[in-house]
């Protein structure tokens, strides 16, 4: 008889309340304590994804959480992943492969029906692990979606799984949080919830122990839930999956070199992005506005699940005019997937995968881009040659990474094209090669006349085990890890 892993399950009082991080910290714990693991998330709905080795998509948090158990990402981790087209409709993607466009209120009641897929996944990485981590979406105390959920409460009893409930402390209020999710659960479901985290503290927890006393007092009469610990805020350099990810919010101050990347409303995969991040003297500012944008050193136009939409926001906004403008001025323009299109000259969409029509783009480089009924879905590596301007420095570099589009752009099969200084590419992850954004700060320091700034290179995959350890430690030392296992070792009663 084939083993069976023991689950555990993270969920939250609210949306980014940090059950991803929680995840991937138990994740490198569990590996580091000689376990099999393996992530879970039954459905996730973001637009940061990531294509396997197989040619599948899946969410981005659960790669990062497959990286921090040491093993492979697989779809088998992600079997269903929404990416939200408009306000109220999403591109429905199952086992990795599109099933098609779908309205909020149609996918809701048809999506009980994906059951048998969630479990078909579930229970081969559950023959293939000695531990489970799943994690749920939002709260679990969406009372109006309760009734057909498969993401939280729903997916702990169909894995039989023990509940840790994590509060954030950091936006205020978690004590309410945790009483209200407790409170708006089912009998049932509050036998499932094992134990309570507060995440995201700062300060003395000293200073916070009466409140979690008061806490456990004030739910005695329906739930005896105990508290396995008080996580700090921890800092760690660790890919965000969410729109809610603060490196949004950060600071607007203009640095030795600026970058500014223009927030279009459908962004995605702004994880590519990151490595310009660990560089001190550099500035990654998200722009949404045309007064925003100032005189930057470069422009880095992003992917996006709705490139034509996006575009016309781009329009109607003022920043075309403003990039248009900064471009003549000097500023060097960059575009990832949705952005390399944008930058085109043309985007027709003749079988309505993006509502139907044609739409001008900024012109900026010679290529017209026709989307397609299929998505293109593919990893890649190779070198990149035939850049001209300030970038052609980037010739004979490697690159790794990945595509997925479903817009064809022309006949160009190069990694990246070039013209004028504006650069455009389909690959997500192309900067996180070593010597590539190294190389493009540098060549920015040239162009502006200033000495070099300090930029090291770095092996991505050490950088990466650091942080996942980093926050391995941070969340031990945080949490009553014998508790947790056994918990884990009870079940559900």
């Amino acid at each position: 008889m084939p083993k069976k892993a023991k689950p555990i399950m993270i969920q939250g009082t609210m949306s980014n309340a940090g059950k991803s991080l929680t995840v991937a910290a138990l994740c490198r714990i569990f590996k580091q304590d000689g376990y099999k693991v393996a992530p879970f998330k039954s459905q996730n709905m973001a637009l940061n994804s990531f294509i396997t080795e197989e040619g599948l998509e899946m969410g981005r948090a659960q790669v990062v959480q497959a990286e921090a158990a040491g093993i492979k990402p697989s779809v088998l981790m992600n079997p269903i992943l929404l990416k939200p087209t408009t306000d109220v409709g999403s591109q429905v993607i199952v086992n990795g492969e599109v099933r098609g466009n779908m309205r909020a209120v149609e996918y809701f009641k048809h999506k009980t029906e994906l059951i048998p897929d969630i479990m078909k996944a579930y229970n081969t990485l559950a023959e293939e692990n000695d531990i489970i981590v799943i994690e749920g979406a939002g709260s679990p105390a969406e009372i109006n979606l309760k009734s057909a959920d498969i993401v939280n409460m729903g997916m702990a009893k169909m894995a039989n799984s023990p509940v840790l409930l994590v509060g954030d402390i950091d936006r205020g209020g978690v004590f309410a949080q945790l009483f209200g999710t407790i409170a708006l659960l089912d009998e049932d479901e509050r036998r499932m919830v094992r134990g309570m985290i507060i995440n995201k503290f700062r300060g003395d927890v000293e200073i916070l122990k009466p409140g979690l006393d008061m806490l456990r007092e004030k739910m005695a009469d329906f739930a005896d839930i105990p508290f396995v610990g008080v996580v700090p805020y921890t800092h760690v350099d660790i890919d965000d999956e969410d729109s809610l990810s603060e490196r949004f919010n950060s600071s607007k101050i203009q640095k030795a070199i600026d970058i500014a990347v223009i927030k279009l409303p459908r962004i995605s995969n702004f994880t590519d992005l990151a490595p310009f991040e660990r560089y001190e003297n550099v500035s990654l500012r998200y722009i949404t506005s045309a007064h925003e944008l100032k005189n930057p050193d470069m422009i880095i136009i992003p992917g996006t699940k709705s490139t034509i939409s996006d575009l016309r926001w781009l329009r109607q906004s003022g920043l075309e005019a403003a990039i248009l403008k900064a471009h003549s001025n000097g500023s060097v323009v960059f575009g990832i997937c949705g952005g390399y299109q944008i930058l085109g000259e043309r985007l027709c969409d003749p079988y309505m995968v993006e509502g139907g029509g044609e739409i001008d783009g900024l012109g900026l480089l010679p290529i017209t881009t026709v989307f397609e009924k299929e998505k293109t879905r593919t990893q890649t590596s190779g070198t990149i040659a035939g850049l001209d301007g300030i970038f052609s420095s980037l010739n004979g570099l490697s690159y790794t990474g990945y595509e997925i589009h479903m817009g064809k752009s022309g006949n160009n099969i190069a990694p990246v094209i070039s013209k004028n200084n504006v650069y455009g590419t389909y690959i997500h992850g192309i900067f996180d090669e070593s010597d590539i954004a190294p190389e493009i700060i540098q060549t920015l320091c040239r162009k502006k006349g200033i000495d070099s700034i300090s930029v090291e290179t770095f092996n991505v995959t050490e950088y990466k085990e650091s942080q996942y350890n980093k926050l391995a430690e941070s969340v031990r030392n945080s949490l009553d890890m014998d508790m947790i296992y056994k918990i884990i070792e009870k079940g559900v009663d």
